[in-house]
């Protein structure tokens, strides 16, 4: 079913979010900090966190293991935690080779070209199935590694080839954390040092928690995704405010285009372009206009300035009738 932007549904959104950055900088620690958590570690660091910051935990040994975990009663949770998507990763390895022999090579152990892609898309339906059918934030973390591009050195997440571009695409956010002037900051623009994501009015460099003062509460994402849905609720307030309008200006004038005759266009063009438009009043009625056009069997008459009745022997009058809601632009 098509819908209208004003139409779109505002109950509080899950959240997608990729975290990177280098070993020991506190990328678990932060990824916790979401609402109510799973820890998935494949990466088998859960050690590593601070006491007081651990959550419930599961360290799988296969992804058939893991997908089991999955399968469970989830209903304490609100957050998967993945750590790290590399280790997420080669756990998908072999179980892509059982599903299918040529996606390895043939020691059996070594993933074809092939099997590369259906690692990524095996990812992709992951984060699919923990988003819309569970449910649930998730988190991803990454390691980051340097790369030289001339004297400039960028930062990437630790993913082999293409699979980045699988890694990326699910996500709403995507942050690198960083130390700046000996400060933790995560950044979620695109810039010349790393990419990123941003959505939803959280951009730029932010700081985070200190790690040394116990007396810093582990909430950093849990206050990031609910500011993510209270912009999302501005949005919406916003498009509800402006429906009214909208549906005003496309009751006024949606009745003259479609009573609209050969002598009347002139008037409804003058009508379209005096209109004060809101949201997508005007791309909506220039396109009904265009197709009473189009229904008439009219096309636009440079010398003139109007609109006529098409000859029969004009041949390329189809291609000109494209170009006639110029006139209303």
């Amino acid at each position: 079913m098509i819908k209208k932007p004003c139409e779109m549904s505002h109950t509080k959104k899950k959240i997608r979010i990729l975290i990177a950055g280098f070993p020991g900088i506190g990328k678990t620690t932060l990824a916790l900090s979401a609402p109510k958590p799973l820890h998935i570690d494949v990466d088998r660091g859960v050690d590593r966190v601070r006491v007081n910051d651990r959550q419930d935990f599961t360290q799988p040994e296969t992804y058939e293991e893991l997908l089991q975990d999955l399968n469970s009663d989830l209903s304490s949770y609100e957050t998967l935690v993945f750590d790290t998507g590399g280790k997420l990763l080669d756990l998908m390895k072999p179980y892509v080779i059982k599903q299918d022999s040529k996606n390895g090579q043939k020691d059996g152990q070594t993933l074809s070209i092939k099997g590369y892609g259906a690692v990524g898309k095996e990812f992709q339906r992951l984060m699919d199935y923990a988003y819309y059918t569970l449910n649930k934030n998730v988190v991803v973390i990454f390691h980051a590694k340097e790369d030289k591009d001339g004297e400039a050195t960028k930062l990437r997440i630790l993913v082999e080839g293409s699979t980045k571009d699988n890694v990326w695409q699910p996500m709403d956010l995507g942050g690198f954390i960083e130390m700046n002037n000996g400060k933790r900051t995560i950044g979620f623009d695109n810039c010349e040092r790393y990419y990123a994501k941003g959505t939803h009015g959280i951009h730029g460099i932010i700081d985070l928690p200190d790690l040394g003062n116990p007396n810093n509460k582990n909430d950093f994402l849990t206050k990031l995704f609910d500011k993510v849905n209270e912009n999302i609720a501005r949005e919406s307030e916003f498009y509800e405010s402006q429906k009214e309008e909208y549906e005003k200006v496309m009751n006024e004038i949606k009745p003259a285009i479609e009573d609209m005759t050969e002598e009347t266009t002139a008037e409804v063009i003058e009508r379209i372009k005096n209109t004060k438009h809101v949201l997508t009043s005007e791309k909506e009625l220039k396109h009904l206009f265009k197709q009473k056009v189009e229904e008439l069997n009219l096309v636009w008459n440079k010398e003139t300035r109007k609109y006529e009745k098409k000859l029969e022997e004009v041949k390329d009058e189809p291609k000109e009738i494209s170009n006639n809601t110029e006139s209303i632009k």
